[in-house]
């Protein structure tokens, strides 16, 4: 059969004849012409469909989608918290749901300007917690240079004044004009929260300006809870006091407070009502995308805030528990924030978050010592709320007794004139020491002190440390004797004070607060329990270690054994017992900054409002002062070694 035959018979169907497969001939050029025509037809619906079908499953999000995720360094979120709750707990909220869609979130604490010094050398990704107007003075800065940007507001409505409880504001105490009237009562003070926080400057400033005739009242600095714990306290005791106060907060149901009006030129309008900003470091949006979504859809509520930091404050859960409690509470608020937001592989993140297996709970033995955690945390607190409430009247009077010692103290070295005390205390160090350069040193010293404008808060301290060191010497003296005769009190002894110095610091602190209330009582009492086994163990090596020889010939002249300890045991246990004292104020004078965090004032203040405010002169300065002052007080006090110069 020709070829011609074949074709004819193959496509039998088409309405045409091919007459001849000669280049040259028409007939064939139209056949196959419209061969194609047709064949294009039956091709271009599929090929359509098939472009279309590639096309959506290329955008479909996947793991191996590198369009679709961000860069691996987005994973990791760095997010800062100043350590107010409001911001704790939002910053908990959004941790917890990156957690949940596959990023790795971590949570810094820094003071407010530390956080935009932070996020201006690219350390610090997000801020949750921008308060305007209040913070104003301190994002300044960064918005001119760009290195902060503003997402969005993420709460608005807040306030940020003073407050009174409202037993305070019926008996007149309603408005900024009306605290210098009640002076007395309020012992010329304003309760604020961390040294170098927005709220505290504004109050200082006020202060320093002698705004409503307050010139003469102070500020007493310590933290977010240290104010509510002397809230509380006053509160008990239905005593006036003037303190920071914002909302969101528990402590606008905890407490019956009002806010003071006439404000206005210190905090504000409104109350200091104040609009709560989303700020990131600059480019932070545009090089993790997702995470600028996430972050532009994040608004928050008076509510919402208020019932997370209720779970934190009041039936104290952490921040990441009561965090995920909250979200599991409240879907619809989830997946609004969620809304056009990926998981960090790529998957819709609410649809992901809806479906994802809950965590394998741990198991065995480790699950089961766990879950029979011993409560010794709130059996202390149970014990220390006991004590707090049946003990008021004698915690008060040791308050009064302690304060009155130390402010009794201050008075006395504040009431010679600044040179008049250089001298006298030169003069001192003449006296013990008999050196012309020690003597020389001291005076420069003070000098410097008081050129650098900290002489105030250097006598704060020295009296702190005075009434510490004798209130040590005291209780640790006697007993270090009694140890040292008695080797079974010495062993009982001996755990405790090795709890007393092992024990971080700042544990002390947390009952004395609770109990004394802020002030320079906690911050004198924890110095003491610090300080005090540095005299107790080497008086007890000082009388130990006295020769036999000598105990034995006093024995042998009939002396009693009061006898002994004057006329041979403390002479020759003199040296160490002295070295003892030296320990004592030199661990006392080490607390000093740690006392400042309970509103006991010093040297310790403008150490922490440094450090809150990224104020390196200020720190340097305060530093530097506190060092001079230990040196001064250590070259008086220790012990003149056998044939040594001064």
């Amino acid at each position: 059969m020709s070829a011609n035959g074949i074709l004819l018979n193959d496509h039998s169907s088409l309405k045409f004849r091919v007459q001849s497969c000669r280049p040259g001939n028409r007939g064939v050029k139209r056949s196959l012409a419209a061969v194609i025509i047709a064949a294009a037809a039956l091709i271009a619906p599929m090929t359509a469909a098939l472009i279309a079908s590639t096309a959506a499953v290329a955008a479909e999000p996947t793991a191996e989608s590198p369009a679709k995720r961000e860069p691996a360094i987005c994973q990791n979120v760095r997010f800062s918290d100043v350590g107010w709750t409001d911001v704790t707990a939002t910053t908990a909220l959004v941790g917890q749901l990156l957690r949940t869609i596959g990023y790795k979130p971590s949570i810094i604490v820094l003071s407010v300007p530390v956080t935009f010094a932070s996020m201006q050398n690219k350390d610090i990704d997000v801020f949750l917690g921008n308060w305007m107007p209040a913070q104003e003075a301190d994002r300044k800065p960064y918005d001119a240079d760009g290195s902060v940007v503003v997402i969005d507001a993420n709460l608005k409505g807040a306030k940020y004044t003073l407050a009174v409880p409202a037993y305070a504001y019926d008996a007149g105490l309603r408005d900024f004009k009306d605290i210098h009237g009640f002076a007395a009562v309020l012992d010329n003070s304003i309760y604020g929260i961390e040294p170098g926080n927005d709220g505290n400057r504004l109050v200082l400033k006020m202060l320093k300006q002698d705004q409503f005739g307050l010139g003469d009242f102070k500020l007493i600095e310590s933290s977010e809870q240290g104010e509510l714990a002397q809230v509380e306290r006053a509160y008990r005791n239905k005593q006036p006091i003037v303190f920071l106060a914002w909302e969101p907060h528990p402590m606008n149901m905890r407490f019956d407070l009002k806010y003071l009006n006439g404000g206005d030129e210190v905090f504000g309008p409104n109350f200091g009502g104040a609009t709560i900003y989303t700020v990131t470091r600059q480019g932070y949006s545009a090089q993790c995308p997702n995470i600028g979504r996430l972050l532009t859809n994040l608004k928050f509520t008076l509510r919402g805030e208020s019932e997370m930091m209720a779970a934190i404050l009041d039936r104290h859960e952490q921040p990441d528990v009561a965090a995920a409690e909250w979200l599991k509470a409240n879907p619809p608020t989830t997946k609004a924030w969620l809304d056009g937001v990926l998981t960090f592989d790529g998957k819709p993140a609410y649809a992901a978050l809806a479906h994802a297996a809950p965590p394998p709970r741990a198991g065995g033995f480790e699950q089961w010592v766990v879950s029979h955690k011993i409560p010794v945390g709130d059996v202390i607190a149970v014990a220390i709320e006991k004590i707090k409430t049946h003990g008021t009247l004698l915690f008060d009077g040791i308050s009064i007794v302690i304060r009155g010692m130390v402010e009794g103290v201050t008075a006395a070295l504040r009431v010679l004139p600044a040179p008049a005390l250089i001298v006298a205390i030169a003069a001192l160090a003449y006296a013990l020491r008999r050196s012309w350069t020690l003597t020389a040193f001291v005076a420069l010293a003070l000098l410097f002190i008081l050129n650098q404008g900290y002489w105030i808060a250097t006598l704060e301290t020295l009296s702190l440390v005075m009434v510490a060191t004798l209130a040590s010497a005291a209780i640790g003296i006697p007993l270090g004797i009694a140890a040292a005769h008695r080797p079974r009190l010495f062993a009982a002894l001996r755990p405790v004070l090795d709890l007393m110095q092992t024990l971080p610091t700042f544990v002390y602190l947390i009952p004395t607060l609770v109990l004394f209330g802020l002030g320079v009582v906690p911050g004198l009492i924890s110095t003491v329990i610090f300080a005090l086994p540095a005299p107790i163990r080497l008086t007890h090596l000082g009388i130990s270690s006295v020769p036999r020889p000598l105990i034995e010939a006093g024995e042998a002249f009939g002396a009693t054994p009061m006898q002994l300890l004057w006329k041979i045991e403390l002479p020759s246990a003199a040296t160490t017992i002295i070295a003892g004292v030296t320990q004592c104020i030199m661990l006392s004078l080490s607390m000093v900054v740690i006392a400042a965090l309970v509103g006991a004032g010093g040297l310790g203040v403008p150490v922490v409002r440094a450090l809150n405010s990224v104020q390196v002169g200020m720190g340097f300065e305060a530093g530097f002062t506190i060092v001079l002052l230990a040196i001064i007080l250590d070259r008086i006090s220790r012990p003149k070694e056998p044939g040594a110069t001064p």
